[in-house]
């Protein structure tokens, strides 16, 4: 896979979307891109853990934890889950645990940061909604891009 987030942009300009969240690299693939499927929860990864557990088709989950980072909605379990379903990446407005184990996932991951606590499972949150964070809305749908420089995004309409 050969792209660069700043080449995209220089490309498309304003109509890509660029998230300004300082986000790390957690996963062993470090640039990952595929439509994006979305899902709203906070503090409660259930939902989250649902929808990675099933076929993923090369898509990236995006997740709008609320920037909490009080406890991790991903770790080295949900991420093996995802990568072996398929799924391109995900990115999450959030924390993840299990850090060292997720540098060997075969997927890609980026979070806020990392917290060894664990989320509640009630299942609380929406699913394919548009979810903003970093300065930019993601929908279901949508081409999002991800590299060492960052997370960018574009409606498929442009």
């Amino acid at each position: 896979m050969t792209f660069s987030t700043a080449d995209l942009y220089d490309e498309h300009g304003e109509h890509l979307g660029s998230c300004d969240l300082q986000l790390r690299q957690f996963g062993a693939h470090r640039t990952f891109t595929g439509p994006a499927a979305t899902v709203h929860c906070y503090e409660d990864n259930a939902l989250l853990k649902s929808i990675v557990s099933t076929p993923g088709e090369g898509r990236v989950l995006v997740v709008d934890g609320g920037g909490s980072l009080h406890t991790a909605l991903m770790g080295d379990m949900i991420a093996q889950i995802a990568a072996d379903n398929g799924w391109a990446g995900v990115v999450i407005n959030g924390a993840v645990r299990d850090a060292a184990v997720l540098a060997g996932i075969p997927i890609g991951v980026k979070a806020l940061g990392s917290n060894p606590r664990k989320s509640g499972k009630t299942g609380a949150g929406e699913r394919d909604v548009p979810v903003t964070f970093g300065g930019t809305t993601f929908h279901p749908g949508d081409r999002v891009w991800s590299d060492d420089d960052g997370v960018v995004v574009l409606r498929p309409s442009v």
